[in-house]
């Protein structure tokens, strides 16, 4: 390990010396470093002190500046003292101050007078050339040093301390005060001040001599940080400093008395604490980002930093480093604090900025749209629900927040968006009461979606759209439900009809209203290319589209599912059950039952109803059962018939099982006399055992009897004609009330032994 060491002469006569020694190679009989070479500065013979040295590391070079202002670079092996090469390089009329080598691919020499800073390469590119001139303003002996990690010069003045670098100036910054001495330790530059003198000037007169001497002889050593621009380190010497230097990672100065001094650096921590008592946070936070601590001790200095300003009521400037410590703070505590102050615009940032790091929980949720709701902020409401990207929020959470705060559009568009059809057709129809558009929407999802939604709802719809809610049912009940798709057509729209009958608005129809709210399923955007002629504006209108051949195949359930829906919708399920039993995929197993269904519907609307809306409800019913292959079972309609009193029908099945004596009596059960004679003329003579039964109904009331008129002689004759009962039946029958008269008793009689009496003459 070799050391230059320049040695002047106190007479100034002789050149001064450079010696070089081996400082870890010691001479055997003093014990004292080897000194490995010798050389003499020369200056052209003219005898000035020595006012600065520099060498480079190598020991291959070294710089020596006179007072004259002269400069002489000395080149060569001086560790094995091979010889030396000498010149001047730099005059100029000012004394040199100081010397910087600034080594990389070329080596620069720093020139530092009391007038100017130059910089002069002295090897490399640009040898030879004269020295370039960085600045018109020197400074002081020992105020110019070189920083080892950025290879610029650290130069001190009085207004402040300046960095340079080859091309000038580089950066500078502001510190007053008379500088002796300037030095670098890893980040920080040492100032070294001498005393004051214009302060002791104005102080208070001394009492003593010796306290004047002791404060001349003070200095002030101060140790800056130029990154972060704060005095890490003040202190008032009493001495005088004439060297400062730094080794082994600590700064030492030694004073003119022969002191040394030795500083050594506090810890990371250690200095958080002097910041945290003198409520530095700023500072405290950018030394953190300089030493690149871990993200959690940043965080935690934030914190406290927040901690202090909502102490002292800044409570948005808190806010932004509760912010910036979000990852390593418990939500609970700065909500409650906030929430304590009624600070809700402080809130929300909060709680946005919990979402955008994915901390939140449902309760943030909650709490964030509540703030929201309160108030009555929808624009950023609907930012944070639309936000894109990923979901940053319990979605359930969200939707049910907004539908009790009355935000059905923003919680239509979030189920949308996140494809939860059921929530999407629950708001639609529960709270924003938009039945055609909740139609459209169902018919725009997948077989399965669209089934479980106007199944759920298909009683309300078929109460508001019963025309459109029956259509889904029949489609999909039919197997052939196809999710329908839309088109955005860019029409041109003459601007004429704003001016006529109005404007034409683009929304003019359920679809486009939906679309209007929230995306449709399948939705495609084209535009109509049409000229541009200034009398026509564009208008968007959504076409409803179906591709043909495209088809979902799902299982048709069976048709009783949808029958409760169709409660107190008689006309809506008549249409649907026709149209079921119209379809040509129809299970002959369901044909039955609907049929069964669709005929009780017949007969319960023929009750409700009169004139020709009756008849043409018992026609569709006769035609159901006139059919030789009606699948009803006759008990069914002769059931339904009786509670209907649809008495076509019980004929029907009467006629169909040779029931002819029920049918007589279903009219006679009546007080039906007209139609009774005439099931007595078509079943009579097939089945004669029912005049009997019409004796005894057309004499059972003297209205009755009346109504019959002719057709009880009629009756009489042919039981007597086919010997259907003995006179003396006959006569009990008629006798059993005071209906019958005497004249038709009579009249019987008298024909009856007329008869008789022709049989015995006969005989």
């Amino acid at each position: 390990m070799a050391g230059p060491q320049l040695w002047e002469p106190e007479d100034l006569v002789h050149e001064p010396e450079l010696r070089v020694w081996a400082l870890d190679q010691l001479e055997k009989k003093t014990q004292q470093p080897r000194c490995l070479c010798t050389v003499s500065i020369q200056n052209g013979r003219k005898n000035f002190p020595v006012s600065a040295f520099a060498v480079t590391g190598d020991l291959a070079q070294l710089a020596v500046g006179f007072a004259n202002g002269a400069v002489t670079v000395v080149r060569g092996d001086l560790i094995h003292d091979r010889g030396t090469k000498q010149r001047t390089v730099f005059e100029s009329e000012e004394p040199i101050t100081g010397l910087e080598f600034r080594e990389a691919n070329t080596v620069a020499l720093y020139i530092a007078t009391t007038a100017r800073i130059a910089a002069l390469a002295i090897s490399g590119k640009g040898q030879g050339s004269p020295a370039r001139t960085l600045d018109e303003h020197g400074c002081a002996v020992g105020c110019m040093t070189l920083d080892p990690d950025s290879r610029e010069i650290i130069v001190a003045r009085d207004d402040a301390v300046y960095t340079y670098g080859p091309q000038g100036r580089a950066a500078s910054y502001a510190y007053e005060g008379a500088k002796k001495l300037v030095g670098i330790s890893g980040d920080y530059v040492l100032i070294v001040s001498p005393p004051n003198t214009g302060a002791l000037a104005k102080s208070v007169p001394m009492r003593a001599f010796a306290q004047a001497t002791d404060i001349l002889n003070t200095s002030s050593f101060t140790v800056l940080d130029t990154d972060l621009k704060f005095i890490a380190y003040s202190e008032s010497l009493s001495a005088q400093v004439s060297s400062l230097f730094g080794i082994w990672g600590d700064i030492f100065l030694l004073t003119i008395d022969g002191k040394l001094y030795r500083y050594h650096e506090k810890t990371f921590q250690q200095k958080l604490e002097i910041l945290y008592q003198r409520e530095l946070y700023m500072l405290a936070i950018n030394l953190a980002q300089k030493y690149k601590v871990d993200t959690v001790q940043q965080n935690a200095i934030s914190r406290k930093h927040g901690d202090y300003l909502y102490q002292k009521g800044d409570y948005d400037t808190a806010m932004q480093q509760y912010l910036s410590a979000i990852d390593n703070t418990e939500p609970s505590q700065i909500i409650r604090k906030y929430l304590d102050n009624q600070r809700i615009k402080n809130l929300i940032d909060y709680l946005e900025e919990l979402h955008e790091h994915h901390r939140a929980t449902s309760d943030h949720t909650t709490l964030l749209l509540n703030c929201y709701a309160k108030l009555k902020d929808v624009e950023k409401l609907e930012a944070f629900i639309k936000q894109p990207g990923d979901l940053r929020f319990d979605l359930d959470t969200a939707i049910i927040m907004c539908r009790q705060a009355g935000y059905f559009d923003q919680a239509a568009f979030l189920a949308r968006r996140h494809d939860e059809h059921g929530l999407v057709v629950d708001i639609l129809i529960e709270d924003l009461k938009k039945y055609a558009e909740a139609i459209a929407y169902i018919q725009r999802l997948q077989p399965a979606d669209a089934y479980s939604n106007f199944t759920k709802y298909g009683t309300v719809l078929l109460e508001h759209c019963p025309i459109e809610a029956t259509q889904i049912f029949i489609d999909y009940f039919t197997g052939t439900f196809r999710p329908k798709k839309d088109t955005v057509i860019i029409q041109e729209t003459p601007t004429d009809q704003e001016r006529g009958g109005g404007f034409v608005t683009t929304a003019t129809s359920a679809v486009q209203n939906l679309a209007a709210l929230i995306p449709l399923p399948y939705m495609n955007s084209s535009s109509v290319q049409s000229p541009s002629d200034g009398e026509t504006q564009k208008q968007a209108q959504i076409i409803e589209t179906t591709i043909p051949g495209e088809f979902v195949e799902y299982e048709v359930p069976k048709p009783r599912v949808a029958f409760s829906a169709f409660i107190d919708h008689p006309d809506a399920f008549i249409t649907f059950l026709e149209a079921l039993l119209a379809s040509e995929d129809l299970e002959s197993s369901h044909k039955s039952e609907l049929t069964a269904t669709l005929f009780e519907l017949y007969l319960h609307k023929a009750s409700a109803t009169r004139n020709e809306e009756k008849t043409e409800y018992e026609r569709r019913a006769r035609a159901l059962i006139e059919s030789p292959t009606s699948p009803i079972d006759p008990s069914s309609i002769l059931l339904l018939s009786d509670l209907e009193k649809f008495r076509a029908g019980t004929v029907l099945v009467s006629e169909s099982q040779n029931l002819h004596a029920d049918i007589f009596r279903s009219y006679a059960s009546a007080q039906d006399t007209r139609g009774a004679i005439r099931a007595l003329q078509k079943y009579g003579p097939q089945n004669p055992s029912l005049y009997p039964t019409a004796l005894a109904y057309f004499t059972s009331t003297p209205q009755i009897l009346a109504d019959a008129g002719t057709e009880v002689t009629a009756v009489l004759k042919k039981i007597d004609e086919e010997n259907l009962m003995s006179p003396l039946q006959v006569i009990q029958i008629l006798s059993q009330n005071a209906v019958a008269t005497m004249a038709l008793v009579k009249s019987y009689l008298s024909t009856t032994v007329a008869r008789e009496r022709a049989e015995i003459t006969q005989n």
